[in-house]
């Protein structure tokens, strides 16, 4: 029987689940297999430092490759698994060739959606046509940002408005479409999405919201113009889709295993197939802080889950107990975010966002679910326990600057 662990995916995942899996005292190979004709490596910056030129290709690296030849770690890169048998515990690869695993972890996370308008299949074709999620789409998209390019970018999430603020610095003339009536509606309240609205405003991009696409228009090659709901057309030298991600669950569906708005886990990332682990964007997991189950896309997600999925795996079992936290960096502003704001019931601002430094608690029945901190860091280390360990806060006490929020805190045992 074979004694190999096999990991399928090459992100954040792939790279810390190995690793932490060899610590963990995993004695039999441990082989990962990746579509990716590169080594793991960050894709957050790719719309942001990377995208301005503030670091290097080579910088992105999540891990040297000394890292995983030191912990024996066997990539096979540009090799797509294309079946999973797990009565059997083989993978069939792309050359018909089958692999025999012991154990099985599956980090193929999410893919970009695509718009389903007329005109997106020559758009897919375009040379001027993108989604950003990969480094190769980051070249190019900088590449074709060059000083007066009419850029569209259609969504105003997290991505699409780190390209924005970085394409502005490149000298681009910057058009953001999105279908809701206000920016990052899916992940903050009406005061943070009014505050970054008028952020990007002031850099002079001509955001437009409550708008959504109705047409893509083609001509040699290229995407054109964009056809707006309103009935008005926004020529382009070139756009791009964030408009969010799906995950990655058709190997997963076709082997048999239980699905839930991604591939179905427990709290210590196993699947409902014997000896196989699932973790990062392509999950939902139980969440006790919640009381649902959730998917999350994100780096802080993503390396937990990795690190309880390879203890799993050797028999050390951990739940992943961390609250759900994010980041965005978009101008001169850093947002940090912890916790989930869905059904607050109350927003209460520390601060004032007119200073471009403040917090956003939100709420529910005076339980604190999320906070947002823009330009206050300090301050998020204190929120994130606060909301992780559910400690009892009022709202006149987070509003009160001269309270140090910290000192709602608990003294450290």
């Amino acid at each position: 029987m074979s004694e190999t662990a096999l990991i399928i995916g090459g992100g954040h995942v792939a790279a810390e689940l190995a690793t932490s899996l060899r610590d963990q005292g995993w004695a039999g190979p441990i082989e990962v297999y990746s579509a990716d004709t590169r080594l793991p490596y960050h894709r957050p910056p790719l719309s942001k430092a990377y995208m301005a030129g503030a670091v290097s290709a080579d910088s992105l690296a999540i891990k040297p490759a000394a890292a995983y030849e030191k912990a024996q770690v066997q990539f096979h890169l540009g090799r797509r698994v294309r079946a999973i048998d797990v009565h059997q515990r083989t993978v069939t690869l792309d050359d018909g060739a089958q692999v025999a695993y012991a154990s099985l972890a599956l980090a193929t996370g999410a893919r970009p959606r695509r718009l389903d308008v007329p005109g997106r299949l020559e758009a897919a074709q375009a040379s001027n046509h993108h989604v950003l999620r990969a480094l190769d789409d980051a070249e190019v998209i900088r590449a074709q940002c060059v000083p007066g390019a009419r850029l569209v970018i259609i969504g105003a999430g997290y991505i699409g408005l780190e390209l924005a603020a970085s394409a502005v610095a490149l000298g681009a003339q910057v058009t953001v479409i999105e279908v809701q009536e206000r920016v990052l509606a899916r992940v903050t309240g009406p005061e943070v999405s009014a505050f970054y609205a008028a952020a990007h405003r002031a850099a002079g991009v001509d955001l437009r919201l409550a708008t959504g696409v109705s047409a893509l228009t083609c001509a040699d090659g290229r995407v054109s113009a964009v056809q707006c709901s309103d009935g008005k057309a926004v020529p382009c030298d070139l756009v791009v889709e964030g408009i969010g991600v799906e995950p990655c669950v058709e190997l997963a569906a076709a082997a048999g295993l239980a699905l839930d708005n991604g591939i179905a886990v427990d709290g210590a990332c196993r699947t409902s197939a014997a000896g196989v682990v699932a973790a990062g964007d392509c999950t939902s997991q139980p969440s006790v802080l919640y009381g649902r189950r959730i998917r999350l896309e994100s780096v802080p997600n993503a390396l937990e889950q990795a690190r309880t999925a390879a203890a799993t795996l050797a028999g050390r079992e951990r739940s992943n107990t961390q609250a759900p936290w994010f980041w965005s960096d978009q101008f001169d502003l850093k947002l940090k975010s912890v916790g989930l704001l869905q059904g607050y019931d109350q927003c209460v601002l520390r601060g004032d966002p007119a200073s471009r430094a403040f917090c956003a608690f939100y709420l529910r029945e005076g339980r604190l679910l999320a906070v947002d901190t823009i330009n206050r860091s300090p301050e998020f280390l204190a929120a994130k326990r606060i909301v992780a360990e559910q400690l009892p806060v009022t709202a006149a006490q987070l509003a009160d600057e001269s309270l140090a929020l910290k000192d709602l805190l608990p003294p450290a045992a």
